[in-house]
């Protein structure tokens, strides 16, 4: 019995990222319409690809939940109007992966 419930733990963050974790419907900073998932080198990195459709420069950048890592942030973008820009972050190996990806300002 305990060590089922000892599995049920261990199993239970390997969640893979969805639409709805990898960011809901207006989640991203106003005037950018964002796209992020996992970069194809594996579940330890994430993307945000976002277009500035706003009337003046914006800035953002990824947020990773890492699971049993500390989450991290990737670098500051900062787009002019009609311009598409990438932020990326890794989350650390020792972790689970990503959990949740968030677009902020």
């Amino acid at each position: 019995m305990r060590g089922a419930a000892v599995l049920g733990l261990v199993l239970a963050p390997a969640a893979p990222v969805t639409a709805a974790s990898a960011g809901a419907p207006g989640a991203a900073p106003p005037g950018l319409s964002c796209d992020t998932g996992k970069h194809a080198a594996g579940d330890y990195t994430g993307y945000a690809l976002c277009r500035n459709d706003g009337s003046s420069p914006r800035t953002f950048r990824v947020h990773l939940v890492c699971g049993w890592s500390p989450d991290v942030d990737g670098e500051r973008v900062t787009l002019n109007p009609g311009r598409s820009g990438q932020s990326t972050a890794h989350c650390a190996g020792l972790g689970s992966g990503i959990g949740e990806i968030h677009v902020r300002p």
